[in-house]
């Protein structure tokens, strides 16, 4: 039962290769990394959160990178050059990349450091155009015209 059979969605779905993709992959099993840990939170209908866990990095070592639909979130760690001896170690503090699919028209509109917790902001931004609209039957021109109310 762990095998997906997604032939019925390409059938009748038009567009959404790139979510198959997505259940394609998770179903093989590529392992999320677990380290650092995160939280993603929905803070409204259109904004999310997400908040990751950076004990013992600066802001210097830490890099955020959007590009259309990924964020990337890249740890690297300064050698630490002084020789120490551990007891115990429980504080990872090693390099690490997360990836972060994000929808379509999702941003990011900001980031904040504080206290080893990066928190990163996202709003999803529906641009006009892809808005619905109501469209009268047999009015042509009437479409425009129902445009023109609503900006009003």
């Amino acid at each position: 039962m762990r095998n997906f059979d997604l032939t019925p969605l390409y059938r009748s779905a038009i567009g959404f290769d790139r979510l198959a993709q997505m259940l394609n992959d998770a179903q093989r099993g590529d392992a999320t990394p677990s380290y650092p840990p995160y939280n993603i939170e929905l803070v409204s209908d259109d904004q999310y959160r997400i908040v990751m866990a950076l004990a013992g990095f600066n802001r210097s070592e830490i890099d955020i990178t959007f590009e259309r639909d990924s964020l990337q979130v890249v740890g690297r760690k300064e050698k630490d050059t002084s020789a120490r001896t551990y007891l115990h170690r429980g504080i990872a503090a090693r390099d690490f990349e997360q990836r972060f699919q994000l929808a379509n028209h999702v941003k990011v509109t900001g980031a904040t450091f504080d206290n080893g917790m990066l928190t990163i902001e996202l709003v999803r931004e529906v641009p006009e155009a892809l808005k619905p609209r109501k469209i009268v039957i047999d009015g042509g021109p009437n479409v425009t015209a129902l445009e023109q109310r609503q900006a009003a």
